[in-house]
C-alpha cells in the first residue's frame, strides 16, 4: 500500500491546562476524502490548524508524504505550499478583485508569473462557476460565491492536500448547497481532502471515511455507512442521536 499523503501520529495540543487534542492518529491516502465530525469544541478545527502548521504541536508528528513537516527544523512555509486550506470565514481581501485574490499567493508566495497565474485563476473561476465575476470585488458577491472564490484560491497552486474547515457554517442555508456541490465535484475528480463539517448527510454522500472526534480523541473511524449508520461506540451513537434530533442527518 502506498505511503499516505498525510499521517498524524500521537498529536497533542493544549491551551494552558486544557487538552484540545489528546493523542490523535490519522492517515489520509491519495484521492481519499476523510470527513471529521463531532460536537463544537471536539478538536476538529484545531486538528486542521495543526496539520497546516498554524498551531504549534505539544507532542506528536505531522507527516506529509512521509516527511515530518512538524519538525521545528523544517520550514513551515515550504510545507504549507503543499496544502490548500479554506476556513469558515472567507478571508478574501476586500480591496482586491476576485482575480487578484485567487492569484495573490501564486504570484507572491510561489513566484508564478502574473500571466500564468491569471490564466490558471480564470480556469478555476470557470470551474467554480464564477468566470464572469473575475473583476468584481468580494462585497459584490454572495456568501456562497465568496466561499467558492476561497476554494478556487486554495486550489490555485495545485495542493497535494486540501483542508476544509466547516466551510458552510457561516453561510445562509440556501447557499450551503452550492458550496457542497463544488466540494462533491472536487472529490469526484480525485482530490485528496480532509474536511470538518456538521453536514452529516453530505458526509455520508462524499466521504471515503468518517472520523468522529470527542473530547480531543478520535473515538471512531470507518466508512460512512458504518460510522453514521451502525456506530460501534456509545459516544458516537449519542452524538448521532442529537444530530438526528436537530434534523442534520
Amino acid at each position: 500500500m502506498s505511503e499516505p499523503v498525510l499521517s498524524v501520529r500521537g498529536l497533542v495540543k493544549r491551551y494552558g491546562e486544557r487538552t484540545v487534542l489528546d493523542g490523535v492518529d490519522l492517515d489520509v491516502r491519495e484521492h481519499e476524502v476523510v470527513v471529521l465530525i463531532g460536537s463544537s469544541g471536539s478538536g476538529k478545527s484545531t486538528l486542521l490548524r495543526c496539520v497546516d502548521l498554524l498551531e504549534e504541536l505539544d507532542d506528536g508528528q505531522v507527516l506529509l508524504d512521509g516527511r515530518d513537516v512538524s519538525d521545528p527544523r523544517v520550514d513551515a512555509d515550504v510545507a504549507r505550499r503543499a496544502m490548500g486550506v479554506v476556513f469558515q470565514a472567507f478571508n478574501l481581501f476586500p480591496h482586491m478583485s476576485v482575480l487578484d485574490n485567487v492569484t495573490l499567493a501564486s504570484r507572491v508566495v510561489h513566484g508564478v508569473p502574473r500571466e500564468q497565474a491569471e490564466r490558471r485563476a480564470r480556469e478555476l473561476l470557470t470551474r467554480v462557476g464564477l468566470a464572469e465575476h473575475a473583476t468584481a470585488y468580494p462585497d459584490r458577491l454572495s456568501g456562497g460565491q465568496q466561499q467558492r472564490v476561497a476554494i478556487a484560491r486554495a486550489l490555485a497552486h495545485e495542493p497535494r492536500l486540501l483542508l476544509l474547515d466547516e466551510i458552510t457554517s457561516a453561510l445562509d442555508p440556501e447557499l450551503v448547497g452550492e458550496v457542497l456541490a463544488l466540494v462533491r465535484e472536487l472529490a469526484g475528480q480525485g482530490r485528496t481532502i480532509l474536511m470538518a463539517t456538521h453536514e452529516m448527510g453530505f458526509a455520508r454522500q462524499v466521504a471515503d471515511r468518517v472520523c468522529f472526534l470527542d473530547g480531543g480523541k478520535l473515538v471512531e473511524s470507518g466508512p460512512p455507512e458504518q460510522v453514521l449508520g451502525d456506530p460501534v461506540h456509545e459516544r458516537t451513537r449519542q452524538f448521532l442521536r442529537r444530530v438526528i434530533d436537530a434534523g442534520r442527518l
